[in-house]
């Protein structure tokens, strides 16, 4: 998945309309900060006394967002690859 691609399907699963961060990394970093923080939310919603359907729901949002959590930190780690090849390449001229 394109970075582009990951922070358009964030964006609206969080519900960012005018989000934006300058730079792949600082929105990618940003944006599963925010995740990570939907994440806490849905746990301790899940943690109270709430009927079946709505925790299903919460249990389904919490699959979803560890994916997307797990989207996000491939394609960071991709990120900084690239980043420390292109300064490898250079030292070597």
């Amino acid at each position: 998945m394109s970075v582009k691609k990951f922070v358009k399907s964030v964006k609206t699963f969080l519900g960012l309309g005018n989000y934006k961060i300058e730079g792949k990394k600082k929105a990618v970093k940003d944006l599963l900060k925010k995740l990570n923080r939907r994440k806490i939310d849905v746990k301790k919603q899940l943690e109270g006394s709430i009927d079946k359907k709505r925790k299903k729901e919460l249990k389904e949002e919490l699959d979803i967002i560890s994916l997307e959590i797990k989207k996000g930190k491939e394609i960071l780690y991709k990120l900084y690859a690239k980043t420390k090849l292109k300064k490898g390449s250079n030292n070597g001229k």
